[in-house]
């Protein structure tokens, strides 16, 4: 059973001697335990109407403590229960009023990604989630992800299910697709992370090969640095380049 948060007072209003925070700072709270969580993403909870944070009166978010704990218990119940956005605001009316909610199964057992993460590598193709759940945990149409799947966005494994990274890049798709940004702008990415992998799989190629099981174990751990490295690099020439579009 989920009940409502100690702490009494509503969503979108700060109760006496409670710190207001802006929303860079709710961010950082929210990080340790939803380490995917964006501005954006807190942004579109807002405008869905999940959270309503008071405003200065230039504009700017303010958040009391209990709406980090609202948007805590929303990314909760996205990430372990892979619940659409309108049964979350039904759960959340009902809290508000004072009963108790019943989650459907499945609670507890976290995200399908992080669960993945954390098997043995050759264990790791036992947990997966089919395309319903896949759809639920990103709030796509069918319309939607048959897109990302036509250019090779999402591609399912044997048997029609999806695999930890699937979920990661399908939620991180959505989210750009708010912006504006379609499947057919995202080749480019996709195109780029393809030849990075292919950098990376010259490097430990010789490794992989290698008669000496230690060393060819060496070849997964060098290539999952080796990507960490590129991610940094590419996010830090992104930066560089932003900055040099507004300056």
């Amino acid at each position: 059973m989920l009940r409502t948060p100690t702490g009494g007072a509503g969503h979108g209003t700060a109760a006496a001697g409670e710190r207001a925070m802006s929303i860079g700072t709710v961010l950082l709270q929210l990080r340790d335990e939803f380490p995917e969580v964006t501005i954006s993403k807190i942004r579109f909870l807002e405008t869905e109407g999940l959270i309503e944070p008071q405003r200065t009166p230039s504009g700017y978010r303010k958040f009391s403590p209990a709406d980090v704990d609202r948007l805590a218990q929303v990314l909760r119940m996205q990430r372990d229960h892979y619940l659409p956005l309108k049964v979350i605001r039904e759960h959340l009316e009902a809290l508000a009023r004072g009963e108790q909610v019943a989650l459907p199964p499945g609670g507890g057992q976290g995200d399908p990604g992080d669960a993945l993460r954390d098997q043995d590598p050759g264990q790791a193709t036992a947990t997966r989630i089919g395309r319903a759940e896949l759809l639920a945990a990103t709030e796509a149409t069918e319309e939607q992800f048959d897109e990302w799947e036509s250019y090779g966005l999402i591609v399912p494994a044997a048997g029609g299910s999806y695999d930890a990274e699937a979920v990661t890049v399908a939620r991180l798709v959505a989210d750009l697709g708010r912006f504006g940004l379609e499947p057919r702008h995202l080749r480019a990415v996709k195109a780029a992370a393809e030849r990075e992998a292919g950098l990376v799989d010259q490097v430990v190629a010789p490794l992989r090969r290698h008669r000496n099981p230690q060393t060819r174990a060496h070849a997964e751990s060098t290539a999952r640095e080796l990507a960490d490295l590129s991610v940094r690099l590419h996010a830090a020439l992104m930066q560089t380049a932003l900055k040099a579009t507004f300056h």
